[in-house]
């Protein structure tokens, strides 16, 4: 706890320019229409948000977003719900987007329909509403134009059965890989899909990993449609400046008091305070040396270029208790170069039916299919096993094969053997982040969120190890 002493004299106003902004180059932008939007409902709009709603709402000529991903990290009640607003009303209205927002809370979810509600009440906007849905947990607005939004408070299955254009994750400190791989294929069909991230930094409770990938990314400079935007101080130093303050919380002296912060750095902790009023992003353990894959090469290996034709194999994985599968596929072309795939990572909750039917569909299209896990396996086998009929048609790899499985892929990614789908968002944050299990004097993939990773490992494996033929018939006797 610190003393802090406020001076009714001093007035200091927030900075409306960010400590981190970073942002892709665009030809054109629709974010001067958006703040209109707002200023018609007559919203306040600060400076940095309108900034913020130029860069998000930026395109290149051929009308598709510069910022497939936008990412904001700033400190609560600094407004960063209203480019939330901002960028969803002028979606719905400008382009019949459909848009899915999800927060850790329901009680964010809730406030947050309440108040682009509001402004679609609003005399000059309620002409472009058609219905509001007022339910709790399903909130939604439809437009006249096909444009909607639902709000969705986040599980790990919540996001099955949604389809949009604009995925937004509030509160993202919270949101988890398993959340992450329920909501974003929501959005994979769309023609122009954005996805939104914004939140503070994570404390030691959050899972954090997911937003603080997608920061690590853009400061990185490691992708090219990332639009990244914080408030923030480097380094905790003396929390008591109030210079400090003034630089982190561009609301400060408009909706924000100055007596308001000094009473908080009162009563937190320093890291607390840092965290949550100055954007301080805590350091993490360095476990660079313990991941598997070497993430400069694997950054190398990533392509915008379409599936080749050649050999296919499938990979399945279960999670050790039989709760979540990743199913992926491997494509070796005439030249020996792979592709590799995440096809589907999703919970076990409603069964495996369709994983079943899905491999006994594709029996004539692959030569095999790698199984590994503990709970699952067996009973996936049993439904595929008449179709999938051949010799060696299913592998079920031993400790030896599974390090081979890890090994092999590992030395395609080093040798730039292989590419992956740059919009592969859950198989690339798997990759960076699996770590390396010890396996009978060896090594496989470990850490919670690699299965994805190793689903593919398992498909390249079956694609270069398998000697059989589906395009040619099976000898009968």
């Amino acid at each position: 706890m610190v003393s802090v002493k406020s001076s009714k004299q001093e007035k200091l106003m927030g900075s409306q320019v960010p400590s981190v902004r970073i942002v892709p180059g665009f030809f054109y932008t629709d974010g001067e229409d958006a703040i209109k939007i707002l200023e018609i409902a007559t919203v306040t709009v600060d400076l940095w948000q309108k900034n913020l709603l130029r860069d998000w709402m930026g395109q290149d000529d051929d009308g598709i977003w510069s910022s497939q991903t936008c990412g904001l990290s700033v400190p609560r009640q600094n407004g960063k719900t209203l480019n939330v607003i901002g960028r969803s009303v002028a979606g719905m209205i400008m382009y019949a987007e459909k848009i899915i927002y999800t927060a850790h809370l329901q009680k964010t979810s809730t406030e947050t329909f309440q108040e682009i509600k509001s402004i679609f009440e609003h005399k000059s906007l309620k002409k472009y509403v058609k219905e509001f849905r007022a339910a709790l947990g399903r909130e939604e607005i439809i437009c006249k134009n096909g444009g909607r939004i639902v709000f969705i408070a986040r599980t790990r299955n919540g996001g099955r059965g949604q389809h949009g254009d604009l995925l937004i994750f509030d509160e993202a400190q919270e949101l988890t890989s398993e959340q992450q791989a329920s909501f974003l294929p929501a959005i994979s069909a769309s023609k122009n899909p954005q996805t939104i991230y914004l939140g503070t930094p994570p404390d030691e409770k959050c899972d954090g990993r997911i937003f603080r990938n997608i920061r690590d990314k853009a400061i990185a400079k490691e992708s090219e449609s990332i639009t990244w935007t914080e408030f923030s101080i480097e380094e905790i130093g003396d929390v008591t400046d109030k210079k400090r303050w003034a630089e982190t919380n561009p609301a400060l002296g408009i909706r924000l008091r100055l007596s308001t912060i000094a009473n908080e750095c009162e009563q937190m902790d320093r890291d607390t305070f840092a965290r949550e009023r100055l954007g301080w992003w805590s350091p993490v353990h360095d476990e660079k040396e313990n991941l598997f894959l070497d993430i400069e090469k694997w950054e190398k290996c990533k392509s915008k270029l379409l599936k080749p034709n050649g050999k296919t194999a499938y990979g399945i994985k279960f999670s050790p208790d039989g709760s979540q599968v990743a199913l992926a596929g491997a494509v070796i072309d005439e030249g020996g170069k792979a592709r590799i795939s995440l096809i589907e990572y999703k919970s076990t909750s409603r069964g495996i039916r369709w994983l079943a039917e899905w491999c006994n569909e594709r029996y004539d299209r692959a030569c095999c299919i790698v199984i590994d896990g503990r709970n699952g396996v067996d009973l996936l086998v049993d439904r595929i096993k008449e179709t999938w009929k051949a010799k060696n048609a299913i592998v079920r790899p031993n400790s030896k094969e599974m390090i081979a499985c890890a090994s092999l892929l590992n030395e395609y990614i080093n040798e730039e053997g292989l590419t992956w789908f740059e919009l592969q968002e859950v198989l690339d944050y798997s990759a960076r982040t699996a770590i390396k299990r010890p396996i009978s004097g060896g090594f496989g993939f470990g850490g919670e969120n690699c299965y994805p990773i190793e689903a593919c490992s398992l498909a390249l494996y079956g694609a270069r190890m398998s000697k059989r033929d589906p395009k040619r018939k099976m000898r009968i006797g």
